[in-house]
């Protein structure tokens, strides 16, 4: 798989950019400010309909501009197909596939996959659960887009959970009975525990399969430093059997976590009702990152820190190696934050890659092993050198 063509247009700081790409490394240096991110997040938005660097599409729309326009044509085992996505905050985004409207822009999910490695990644590290949830959520997207519709669904239901048990806790603290909000708050129950157990389900088999991946890269990357596994922390483990969902353990079966949801859900429901919010469901997870017998989070060094995040990428970019086409790799102004050896270590992945797009600041901070096309970026423009 790779990218033969990007166009944006008011996208970040892109009045206009037209970009002809090739299969190998591509390389594109441009000082800070320049926009070679901007690029390359665009390529991103496409893969996954997020940014890496922000939660929300209005950062994304060039000041001054109703609208960011991202065009590619991508060509997998042959065949090529034209995707344009019309980014306007505030409204719904509109996709275009070879020139046909889709009826939903999530239809357009994987045509393209990307595995992104940047700085921002130090914090699936360092950051807050919120962070190494959406890794996993974005994964699972990549690896089958139908999970796009299950997260959504999820989210939904948990919006409208959440607003009953606020009301419900209002109604508790003014000591007002709400015998229809309880009633209510049985059928949400149901409703969180049939799709938090598709989410959580894929959740758990993703970790079994991708685990002893990150464990072999972390080794690779980090060779004197101690053994890194992760695993996944579920709120209701107590009520799954032992082992349930690891690689040693049986995978995971929906009717048993959702059977698991249900009577955690129970047994939290007071709570619920006094705080107001939902505290059962894959919202409330963990993916623990270990390093030896510590966690890495507040334990690990910044070199350890930084091996970790690039084993998590790495460790992904094998497994949708293994599972299908391969991904196009982008790393993102990494090299500069990498020590002799750990760039040495993504070189060698990078290289065997059938498309990698790298960004720098400095091209001497690129390994010579990634010679292929230069792209210089500067003043509000683009081109090959």
């Amino acid at each position: 798989m790779h990218v033969r063509h990007l166009q944006v247009v008011d996208f970040r700081s892109w009045e206009l950019a037209d970009l002809e790409l090739e299969p190998g490394p591509a390389v594109l240096v441009g000082a800070n400010g320049e926009g070679k991110t901007n690029l390359v997040e665009a390529i991103g938005y496409v893969a996954t309909l997020s940014s890496h660097r922000v939660a929300s599409d209005a950062p994304l729309v060039r000041h001054g501009a109703q609208r960011a326009i991202i065009r590619t044509a991508v060509v997998n085992d042959g065949r090529e197909l034209t995707v344009e996505l019309e980014v306007t905050p505030g409204k719904a985004n509109r996709a275009r596939v070879n020139r046909g409207p889709v009826p939903r822009t999530r239809d357009v999910l994987g045509i393209l996959r990307t595995v992104l490695f940047a700085p921002e990644d130090l914090s699936l590290v360092r950051g807050d659960p919120g962070e190494r949830r959406r890794f996993l959520d974005d994964l699972l997207v990549l690896r089958a887009p139908r999970y796009a519709g299950v997260r959504a669904d999820y989210d939904k239901v948990l919006r409208q959970r959440n607003a009953l048990l606020k009301s419900a806790a209002t109604s508790r603290r003014a000591r007002r009975a709400d015998p229809d909000a309880l009633s209510t708050l049985d059928v949400w129950d149901g409703h969180l525990a049939t799709h938090g157990a598709h989410l959580l389900a894929a959740r758990l088999d993703l970790v079994a399969d991708i685990g002893p991946l990150v464990s072999a890269a972390y080794a690779g990357v980090a060779p004197e430093s101690r053994p890194a596994k992760i695993e996944y922390r579920a709120g209701i483990a107590s009520s799954l059997p032992e082992g349930y969902g690891t690689p040693e353990g049986e995978r995971a079966d929906i009717e048993v976590v959702a059977d698991a949801l249900l009577a955690e859900l129970v047994v939290r429901r007071e709570a619920e009702l006094d705080r107001g919010v939902s505290l059962v469901g894959p919202h409330r997870d963990e993916l623990d990152l270990i390093l030896g017998e510590a966690p890495a989070k507040g334990y690990a060094s910044h070199g350890e820190s930084w091996s970790f995040a690039l084993a998590l990428r790495l460790g992904s970019y094998d497994l949708l190696r293994s599972e299908g086409s391969e991904p196009v790799l982008v790393l993102d102004d990494v090299f500069a934050e990498l020590d002799r050896r750990r760039r040495q270590r993504l070189a060698e992945v990078a290289v065997g890659a059938e498309q990698v797009l790298v960004t720098a600041a400095v091209e001497e901070d690129v390994p010579s092993e990634l010679a292929g096309a230069r792209y210089s970026v500067a003043d509000g423009e683009v081109r090959r050198v």
